[in-house]
């Protein structure tokens, strides 16, 4: 349906600073456009004293320093397009407009995910390890975890046996559990809990 004067927000541009709403941010385009330097100034004060009335809940007991911050606004508002002798220094809303550097998603490719990728950390380190009683407790760490990972997510067969396995494939073979000497720690098992209100007594 295309009626004319009717449009969605979908259609519209994309809020830069929704909390201050589409009509701040057309005032701040329509200032960026004034042809006097004067004019974007007089219009920028006005935009900012109207910013200030939208928020009172944000106020500061610092005057200068909320008042700074409107500014910062105004100036990621308008893109840093706004030319005008700003009334402060808005170096700090360049900082704040700054998208931060992408963060690496450790281990995107894991053989199996029901492991997680904290376990394989442990299966690289295991590897490597020379044996010994930090080996012997690293290990137990790794299978105990291994088995209530299998229980927790019911992937396949959580005996000791598929632990076992695991256990050697995931560390090239370096790591072999004595299932006859080895012990598991017990695994409690919640009862669920069940989400429908007793009944009243008769």
């Amino acid at each position: 349906m295309n009626i004319e004067g009717l449009d969605y927000n979908t259609q519209r541009s994309q809020l830069v600073l929704p909390e201050y709403g589409r009509e701040i941010q057309e005032m701040v385009e329509y200032c960026t456009g004034l042809p006097s330097r004067q004019e974007r100034l007089r219009c920028a004060k006005t935009i900012v004293a109207v910013m200030g009335r939208m928020h009172p809940q944000n106020r500061t007991k610092n005057r200068v320093e909320w008042e700074r911050r409107l500014w910062d606004h105004l100036a990621i508002l308008s893109d840093f397009k706004l030319d005008i002798d700003w009334p402060c220094d808005i170096s700090h809303a360049k900082a704040m407009s700054a998208r931060p550097d992408k963060v690496a998603y450790p281990m995107t490719s894991i053989p199996v995910r029901h492991y997680g990728h904290i376990l394989f950390e442990v299966f690289d380190r295991l590897k490597t390890m020379p044996p010994g009683n930090e080996r012997d407790m690293l290990t137990r760490f790794a299978a105990n975890q291994m088995k209530r990972n299998l229980v927790q997510w019911s992937h396949g067969s959580s005996d000791n046996e598929k632990v076992a396995d695991d256990l050697a494939l995931f560390t090239d073979g370096k790591i072999r559990l004595n299932l006859k000497q080895f012990r598991f720690e017990k695994i409690v098992k919640e009862p669920a809990v069940s989400t429908k209100r007793n009944k009243k007594k008769q």
